[in-house]
């Protein structure tokens, strides 16, 4: 099959398109084992996720077959596999739930440790490869490995979910909707009401512009969606955004001054959705007293923020992770379609441009540019 291949990141001269170090190569793919699923990739998303690790920001076992955001259907089971069945649409997870270890069994799956067993290891959940070239091993991207023609994962990876929503839907759903929207749902509202009370999301990507719809669904009010690029905050604005701020157009150390103005004293509830310590800091500097941050954006390795601790202790202000919008996917994903197929969730109008298999460079290049929307890989589509 065919499959989007990254060997050396960020190092100049590498083949690939756009400036991206990847390419497409013919690989081989083993049957599935015991309690794993063969699923046909019907459609994958763009996340900046794979950037960083394109960039040598993030490091992962390689060579890697990237993607982790997709959609697909499954052609076959393996032993020990009873509650999947060939011919159903599933969307990928690339944090696994063992239904085990601590995390799981607290209610905290996006915490479980066979996540940190798949990134690491660049297997699946025993650690071990099914993607090969020859004589040579290839590893799986967070478990998944989507950008390619058909992907062996984990029956822990897969969620069974409706044929009737479009795939492109179902593979953003399964990353960028689920961590901004989830991180909304699970994360900021458990803070205390916010209905009715401000709220700022910086990053108006997919991950920001899903928090954006989520903090419209419950309510919040004013609305403030921040970002360097003029059409993501016209999109913004389509999503709920009752104010956008261009940040381009101030000085960094402005930004937080102007939310606080837009939210008559500052933002109940910061959602930073770009991971740099920059970003962070003006979420942190843009609360009022006793609001939270709740960060989801992935930065390089090792990256800091400074936080004021006479700010954090006399305002009360508090400082949260969420990984995967803190979410339990068999759960979350179905509730986030059954929004979309109700109305509530205008999730097409998150998606952008619509790539084939071959044009991934091509995809990451747009997005490393400020492309608008989420886009899609359709590996059964052919180039133009």
């Amino acid at each position: 099959m065919r499959a989007a291949v990254l060997r050396v990141p960020g190092v100049p001269g590498v083949p690939g398109e756009g400036g991206i170090p990847v390419d497409i190569e013919d690989v081989e793919l083993e049957p599935p084992r015991a309690g794993e699923v063969l699923v046909r990739v019907e459609a994958a998303g763009v996340c900046h996720t794979e950037l960083h690790y394109m960039a040598g920001e993030m490091t992962c076992p390689l060579p890697v077959v990237l993607g982790h955001e997709g959609a697909g259907i499954v052609e076959e089971v393996g032993p020990e596999v009873s509650d999947v069945a060939v011919g159903q649409r599933v969307g990928f997870t690339w944090r696994p739930r063992c239904g085990e270890c601590t995390y799981c069994v607290t209610g905290r799956p996006a915490m479980c440790v066979y996540g940190k067993v798949q990134a690491t290891s660049g297997g699946l959940m025993d650690g071990s490869v099914r993607l090969h070239k020859g004589d040579e091993d290839l590893h799986h991207f967070l478990g998944v490995s989507c950008f390619a023609e058909h992907a062996v994962v984990s029956r822990r990876a897969v969620v069974p979910l409706s044929a009737e929503v479009p795939a492109p839907i179902v593979a953003i759903a399964g990353c960028a909707v689920i961590t901004g929207l989830g991180a909304i749902l699970n994360v900021a509202a458990a803070q205390g009401a916010i209905a009715g009370r401000p709220a700022v999301v910086i990053g108006a990507g997919g991950v920001g512009l899903s928090a954006v719809m989520g903090a419209c669904l419950l309510g919040s009010a004013p609305l403030v969606a921040v970002d360097v690029n003029p059409e993501k905050l016209e999109l913004a604005r389509v999503f709920g955004a009752t104010d956008v701020v261009d940040a381009s157009a101030i000085r960094p150390e402005e930004v937080a001054a102007v939310i606080r103005d837009l939210t008559h004293g500052g933002a109940e509830i910061a959602l930073e959705a770009v991971g740099t310590p920059a970003t962070l800091r003006q979420a942190f500097a843009a609360l009022r007293p006793g609001g939270t941050v709740v960060a989801v954006g992935l930065g390089p390795a090792r990256a800091e923020v400074p936080v004021p601790v006479n700010e954090l202790v006399q305002q009360q202000k508090r400082l949260v992770g969420s990984l995967y919008g803190s979410s339990n996917p068999v759960v979350d994903l179905p509730r986030i379609l059954e929004l979309y197929q109700s109305g509530r969730l205008p999730l097409g109008q998150l998606l952008g441009a619509t790539h084939p298999l071959e044009e991934v460079g091509r995809a990451y290049g747009e997005l490393r540019s400020g492309a608008v929307g989420r886009a899609v890989i359709d590996p059964r589509a052919t180039r133009a």
